[in-house]
């Protein structure tokens, strides 16, 4: 890392990278997984760091930071700045284990990367005060570039009897990685499935998922604040960073077009920006933008500051989170709607990196944690004090 570049904040150091992101946007889709040289300048940065523990040589930022940077970096390439933010918020999870599971991954230096399928699935049978784990985890976004993977698994007992849910830690040279991402949007997170036969996972790498959900975390390292932060906030926040970046990529390179002087068809404008329609449309994309922004930040400053009191976060500000990560997904894609339509039908022309933003949009929007009717629902009830909730992901 150069001087300059060891002198800038964590999203200076990202933003630096939004031109070389742009550049190989194209390559990252078509290769269907990051390029390795977007991989190497992340790596460069620190970026894969963000959330590894200073006693391995991490940065251990904050969950606000870790927003910002993969804001940033969407801004460039939606899938780098997705894969960047899972692999963060995967090395958040890591930090939850017990230290002889984090030594096993970072032991030999911070810079082991690890993927995620939390939802769980496969079977178990319970084996040398472990867990032998069989099963298809599809979606397991970056799991081409991971060391590590961390599984969604039903934990049983010596009679079969399932005892709770985990989360289990498996190198993934124990794995096979099956081709099975092929999709129109966010093509280049290479979101394959992992594959799973009699794989045994010692109890030390294995992390309860119930006691995550209630905030009970094995770490023995209670006094470091980000590894205190409310599970389902984290992991639900950070799939919405890359889309508000994705969304401030459409607006400036919507905004750069009009500066060129481009006439509005089939109007006698001679210049689109001259247009009180396009000045509209340009001011209501801006502002869905900003306001996707500030839910965002909004969430980013309640996990930190809960996590900081050491006080667990209260349910109705954990369902407030998931109603603002909701929040971000759908205005960041309705911003991005109006650019496309503003830009026009050029927009989707292949050549034309609008689109490429627009179909990632649309996929990454849709994610399940980021659903608007269940997130209103779920605060619907926290608002009004109904016990009985929807999920259990809150």
């Amino acid at each position: 890392m150069t001087t300059s570049a060891s002198s800038r904040t964590l999203p200076e150091r990202a933003a630096a990278l939004v031109d070389l992101l742009r550049r190989n946007a194209a390559r990252t889709e078509e290769d269907r997984r990051v390029t390795e040289e977007n991989i190497e300048a992340l790596a460069d940065a620190g970026l894969f760091l963000l959330t590894v523990p200073r006693r391995f040589g991490g940065r251990q930022a904050s969950i606000r930071t870790l927003l910002e940077v993969s804001a940033e970096l969407g801004r460039g390439c939606g899938s780098t700045a997705w894969f960047t933010a899972l692999v963060n918020v995967c090395g958040w999870v890591v930090g939850l284990f017990p230290e002889r599971a984090q030594r096993e991954v970072y032991g030999e230096g911070p810079g082991a990367r690890v993927c995620s399928v939390l939802t769980p699935g496969g079977t178990s049978r319970a084996a040398g005060g472990g867990q032998v784990v069989t099963g298809r985890w599809p979606f397991a976004s970056g799991c081409l570039d991971a060391q590590w993977a961390l599984l969604g698994t039903p934990v049983t007992g010596a009679d079969g009897e399932q005892l709770d849910r985990g989360v289990a830690l498996v190198p993934v040279a124990e794995l096979t990685i099956e081709d099975t991402w092929h999709s129109v949007g966010m093509r280049g997170t290479g979101s394959h499935t992992l594959v799973a036969e009699e794989v045994f996972v010692p109890g030390h790498r294995i992390l309860s998922l119930t006691g995550a959900l209630r905030g009970e975390y094995p770490t023995e390292f209670t006094d470091e604040a980000l590894y205190r932060s409310a599970f389902v906030p984290v992991l639900s926040s950070v799939l919405v960073g890359p889309q508000l970046g994705m969304a401030r990529g459409g607006l400036e390179l919507v905004t750069a077009s009009l500066g060129k002087g481009r006439p509005l068809s089939h109007t006698f404008f001679a210049q689109a920006r001259e247009a009180s329609s396009t000045q509209i449309q340009l001011a209501e994309a801006a502002q869905l933008v900003d306001t996707a922004a500030l839910h965002l930040m909004r969430a980013a400053d309640d996990i930190d500051t809960w996590a900081a009191s050491g006080t667990p976060m209260p349910l109705l500000d954990r369902a407030r989170v998931r109603m603002d990560t909701a929040t971000v997904a759908r205005r960041s894609r309705e911003a991005l709607d109006i650019l496309l339509s503003l830009h026009g039908a050029g927009s989707f022309a292949e050549a034309n990196p609008l689109q490429r933003l627009w179909r990632d949009q649309e996929t990454a929007s849709r994610h399940a944690m980021t659903n608007p009717a269940v997130a209103s629902e779920l605060y619907g009830r926290a608002l009004l004090g109904v016990e009985e909730q929807i999920t259990a992901l809150i």
